[in-house]
């Protein structure tokens, strides 16, 4: 079974977060370094709120962003406490979304999507088009 490396799914997966928390610090950093003065509340203001969004993002999307191993007879979705195995019959839809290079996966009898990197490399990872579309490739 193949999944993507731990490097790429924690990168993705905490990216927004990291970034959140460096946009927070710059707006500390402002705020108790310079003068206060409309220009600096401004900057505060900007680097806070883009903080508070990147943070949201953060919490509402890339939660549902989960480890997967794909097989060609099984999906494997790995969660730090446990391994749940479904069969590809379990499977009502997978969709790849081309601009984020990440597979949507809603399973029969789930209400949510799960969210995954593929385990191989993407040729067009930011386009709508991509060489490789297969997740399980075919000898």
């Amino acid at each position: 079974m193949k999944e993507a490396s731990l490097f790429k799914y924690y990168f993705v997966r905490y990216f927004f977060l990291a970034l959140a928390v460096m946009q927070g610090l710059a707006a500390i950093a402002i705020l108790l370094q310079f003068q206060d003065s409309p220009k600096n509340r401004f900057a505060i203001f900007v680097f806070f709120t883009l903080a508070m969004i990147l943070i949201s993002i953060h919490f509402l999307v890339f939660t549902k962003v989960k480890r997967v191993a794909v097989g060609k007879k099984k999906i494997e979705v790995i969660t730090s406490y446990r391994t749940k195995q479904y069969d590809w019959d379990d499977v009502k839809e997978l969709k790849l979304l081309p601009f984020f290079n990440i597979y949507s996966l809603k399973l029969k009898g789930k209400r949510k999507k799960i969210y995954f990197l593929p385990a191989h490399d993407s040729e067009a990872l930011f386009g709508i088009f991509s060489g490789n579309m297969e997740l399980i490739q075919k000898k």
